[in-house]
C-alpha cells in the first residue's frame, strides 16, 4: 500500500481508504469488523464514515472494532467522519450551524469512541448558514483538540474558493481535502472543481468510484437490471444507462474500454477503474464502498496495479464528458494566442 499526505498536511494516509456507508445495512456488524481487519492488514488506514450512514451505526460499529484493537492499530487508524444531515427531528438537528456542528462532534466521538477526529468534514454545502460561522466553530473545534483537520464534501469550485478566502482572511483552520464523486463516468469536477482544489491545495478522497457498480461489469448493455439492486428498482438511476436520456451511449463505451483494459492486464474491471482514478490529478485516496469481504478483496489489489500511458489515454478518451465550447474551449477561449507587447 502506498501512502501520500492527505491533502496540504502532514498526515500520511494509504492510497485507498475504506468507506463503511453499508456498515449496518447492507454489512452487518461481523461482516464490516472483517472489512475492517483485512483493510489494516493490506497496509490502509483511512477509514471514512459519517454520523448519518445507517442511522449512526456506522460510526459505532467503527467505535466497537476500535475498542477491540492494540494500542498500535488504534494510533495508525486515520479517522474520518461528516455532519450536517437530520440526525434528529428538531430544526436544529441538521445544518452547518454551530449549535449543530458542536453536538454533532461531540456525538461523533463518542460513538467512535475516540479522543479526536483525524478529518471532521462538513457533508454538504448549507445555504441557510454563513460560512465564517461554520468555519469559527470548527476551528474551535480544533483549538480544543477534538478535531485534526477540517475536510469539505459535495461542494462546487466556487463554493470551496469562498471557503479557502475567508479561512484565510480570519486566519481559520482552512480545509485540506474535498470529498467529492468522481470516477470514469462522472468526470465533471475536472471542469471547475479539480483546478480550485490544485489551487488552493486540497487533496481529493472521490466517493462512488465505481459508478454504483456500472465500472465493475455486473451490467450488460442487452440485460436491463432487475431484482434486489441498486439499478433493479430504478433502471434509469444514476447514469441512465437504460433511460431515454442517454442516446449517446457514453456509458457504455467507457464500460467496453475498462473490459479491455481489463482483459488485456489480466485483472478485474474495478482494479482498472480505480487505478485510473488513483492516479488523477490531485487525488489524495479513492475511498471504497465495498458490501462484502470478496469486493474488498478484489478492490485492493488496485493498490498495486499502475496503468500504462497508452491504458491511461485509453479510457481517457472512452470517458471524455466533452465540455461544452465556452468557457472551456472552442473560439476565442485560447489566450495563448494573444500578442503581448508590454503592459497590458
Amino acid at each position: 500500500m502506498r501512502y501520500r499526505t492527505l491533502g496540504s498536511s502532514g498526515c500520511a494516509v494509504s492510497v485507498l481508504a475504506l468507506g463503511t456507508m453499508t456498515f449496518g445495512s447492507e454489512t452487518d456488524e461481523a461482516g464490516s469488523h472483517a472489512q475492517l481487519d483485512r483493510f489494516f492488514e493490506a497496509g490502509g488506514n483511512l477509514i471514512d464514515t459519517a454520523d448519518v450512514y445507517s442511522g449512526t451505526e456506522s460510526e459505532s460499529i467503527i467505535g466497537r472494532w476500535l475498542a477491540k484493537q492494540s494500542p498500535e492499530v488504534r494510533d495508525e487508524a486515520v479517522i474520518a467522519t461528516k455532519g450536517r444531515f437530520p440526525t434528529g427531528t428538531g430544526p436544529n438537528d441538521l445544518g452547518l450551524s454551530r449549535r449543530h456542528l458542536s453536538r454533532a462532534i461531540d456525538a461523533s466521538l463518542h460513538r467512535l469512541g475516540v479522543e479526536c477526529i483525524d478529518l471532521y468534514q462538513v457533508h454538504a454545502y448549507d445555504p441557510l448558514t454563513p460560512l465564517e460561522e461554520t468555519l469559527r466553530a470548527l476551528d474551535d473545534a480544533v483549538r480544543m483538540g477534538k478535531i485534526h483537520y477540517v475536510g469539505l464534501s459535495n461542494f462546487t469550485g466556487w463554493q470551496v474558493q469562498k471557503v479557502v478566502d475567508i479561512a484565510d482572511f480570519r486566519g481559520l483552520s482552512r480545509p485540506v481535502t474535498l470529498q467529492p464523486q468522481y470516477n470514469l463516468l462522472v468526470r465533471e469536477i475536472e471542469w471547475e472543481i479539480v483546478p480550485a482544489c490544485q489551487a488552493e491545495g486540497l487533496g481529493l478522497l472521490p466517493w462512488s468510484p465505481l459508478g454504483g457498480g456500472w465500472l465493475t461489469g455486473k451490467y450488460r448493455r442487452d440485460e436491463p437490471p432487475t431484482g434486489p439492486t441498486r439499478l433493479g428498482d430504478n433502471p434509469d438511476r444514476g447514469v441512465e444507462a437504460y433511460g431515454r436520456r442517454n442516446p449517446r451511449q457514453r456509458t457504455w463505451d467507457v464500460v467496453d474500454a475498462v473490459e479491455a483494459v481489463a482483459r488485456d492486464r489480466g485483472s478485474s474491471m474495478a482494479q482498472v477503474a480505480l487505478s485510473w482514478l488513483r492516479d488523477r490529478p490531485a487525488v489524495t485516496s479513492v475511498i471504497l464502498g465495498a458490501r462484502t469481504l470478496q469486493q474488498l478483496e478484489d478492490n485492493l489489489g488496485a493498490a498495486d496495479l499502475d496503468l500504462s500511458p497508452e491504458e491511461t489515454a485509453r479510457l481517457d478518451g472512452a470517458s471524455d464528458p466533452g465540455a461544452a465550447d465556452y468557457p472551456y474551449g472552442g473560439p476565442g477561449t485560447d489566450q495563448r494566442s494573444r500578442k503581448v507587447e508590454g503592459g497590458r
